[in-house]
This record gives structure tokens, sequence and C-alpha cells, in this order.
């Protein structure tokens, strides 16, 4: 589940609309913890995964938290194998409470990036949204910018790891290992890359020797979609960041020096590579002048 420009869930995905901004009760919170979970009682049951804006923010963490103590005892007597699909199904539960929370506070993410006070170079939060800020830090969430005036609510970077760590099979544990590095910054906002094309670059390499070294892994489809998409973005670049100056008149288009830098450095260390085999095709056909449409088209047809 690489993440590429979006969070995990979309607040268009939400079963219901919460307009009102919600806030966080006084209740004293509960912690994300086994002893915490326990003094609930064997009675307790989680929020329904279905939204509803009679919930309350603690109400979501509690059951998040609920969800992550009864997966920690559960991976304890389980196999890898076993591990690896508690993980999805655990990902799977986090995005749908992360969708509810997102419809939640609507508001808050609507008005985030105005927090932002300029004169002093740091973000100045009422005393609500520190409350919601606090909640999710309990059960790893937190406020993410994403570009174009949009905060979404993301998990934490490293969360992932701290909690499977080696109790996955090893595609898993790699898998999950660099997701979790790759979800420290943006991947892209207001389209164009926010990491470095020597980042990206490795990205790819990371990736394709996954595919090579797993080629059995369950994963497999999803990392051979995102890669897809990565290279993609690689040779050709982004609308506010492409990889090339386009010549109107001719249709055609000049690569970009540092674009042509970075192929070169991915061909020398990785020869064999596809993603070197496809930086190789790239060149030729910017220099033979071949129009930039042809190339899009033959760029991403083969994706």
């Amino acid at each position: 589940m690489i993440k590429k420009i979006t969070a995990v869930c979309l607040l268009s995905a939400a079963v219901v609309s919460c307009k009102k901004e919600a806030a966080v009760s006084d209740t004293k919170p509960v912690n994300d913890s086994a002893a915490t979970t326990e003094s609930k009682g064997d009675h307790y049951k989680p929020l329904d995964t279905a939204c509803s804006c009679t919930n309350k923010t603690e109400d979501y963490i509690a059951s998040l938290q609920w969800y992550r103590t009864r997966i920690e005892k559960e991976m304890a007597g389980n196999s890898p194998e076993q591990n690896d699909k508690a993980y999805e199904d655990y990902v799977k539960i986090r995005g749908k409470y992360t969708e509810c929370l997102m419809n939640l506070h609507t508001d808050v993410l609507d008005k985030y990036v105005n927090y932002y006070n300029g004169d002093k170079d740091q973000y100045i939060f009422p005393d609500n949204v520190k409350k919601i800020a606090s909640e999710l830090k309990k059960a790893g969430l937190e406020f993410r910018e994403v570009g174009e005036g949009m905060t979404e609510i993301w998990t934490t970077p490293g969360y992932y790891s701290s909690l499977f760590k080696s109790k996955v099979t090893p595609d898993y544990k790699a898998y999950i290992s660099q997701t979790d590095k790759e979800s420290e910054t943006n991947y892209a906002a207001d389209a164009g890359l926010m990491i470095s094309w020597e980042q990206l670059g490795d990205r790819l390499m990371f990736w394709e020797n996954f595919m090579n070294t797993y080629p059995q892994s369950k994963l497999i489809k999803t990392v051979q979609q995102d890669y897809n998409y990565y290279l993609s973005d690689y040779l050709l670049g982004m609308d506010n960041t492409p990889t090339y100056e386009r010549e109107p008149d001719k249709g055609t288009g000049k690569l970009n020096d540092e674009n042509r830098m970075e192929f070169n450095r991915i061909i020398k260390k990785y020869p064999n590579s596809n993603t070197a085999k496809k930086a190789k095709e790239i060149m030729i056909l910017f220099d033979a002048q071949t129009p930039v449409d042809q190339i899009y088209e033959r760029i991403n047809g083969e994706r």
C-alpha cells in the first residue's frame, strides 16, 4: 500500500456527513495499552465501522486502541503467515475508523491550513484542535497537510513497523518497513513531486528488487501497480514538475539536465534493472525528437 498522494481514506467515501465541528469531551482518555483495555472488561464492544455523527473522537480512539490490544494478543500465538492476514485486516479497520474521524472533523480539516501564522512562522491552534490532535496521537494518528489547501488524517510514520516488526513473513516485513519510511514525507502535492528525483529512483529500485526477491508474495499485485505509477512519474514527471521542457511549436520536448543525470545514475548503478531499461528508452525517445504525446502514449500504455 504505497502512499502516493492521497491518504488511507478520502472524505468523499464517508458514509455520513458531520458538518458541525466535533468537539472532544472532557472524559478521561483511554490509554493505548492492554491493561486499560482489559479494565473495560470482556463486555466492551468497539464501535461499528459505519460512521455516525453521534460518535465522539474519543469513542473512535478507544475502539482503535481496543483493536490494537486484541491484535497484539492474537499475534503472540499466530504463525507469521497468519500475522500477514492480521496486518491486512488491521489496516482496513484503521482505514475505516480514520475515514470516520475525517468525516467527523471536516471543519477542522478545512480550516487547518489557516491556523498557520506567517509572521511567527508557526501554527497557532485553538484549544479544541489541540485536544483533537492529542486524542489522535494516542492511536498513532496525526493531521497531515497534503497540498492544495487540503489536510487529512494519516497514520503516523513507523506505527505499523512498531506493531508488526518481526511477527510477519519477510516480504511483509520489508513492505511494512518501506511504506512506513515513505510515509515520513509527502510524495507529491499541488501536482508536483515533493521528493527528489534521486529519492524516487531509489524507491523504484527498492520495489523492483522486492518483486524480484519475493515473486510469489501476495503483495506483488499491489507493489507492481504502484511501481508502475512511480515509474511513469520518474520518466515523465508531474504537471508542475515535468522531466522535460516542451517545445510547443514542434510538439517535442527536451529532457531536463537533472533528469538526464538521474537516469544515467540509475543506469550506471543498476545496469540490468527494468528501471534502467526504461530510463534508456525515454532518453532515446526524447533525443530522437519523438512527439511528446506519442511518448506519453507509449509509456502509459505499457503501464
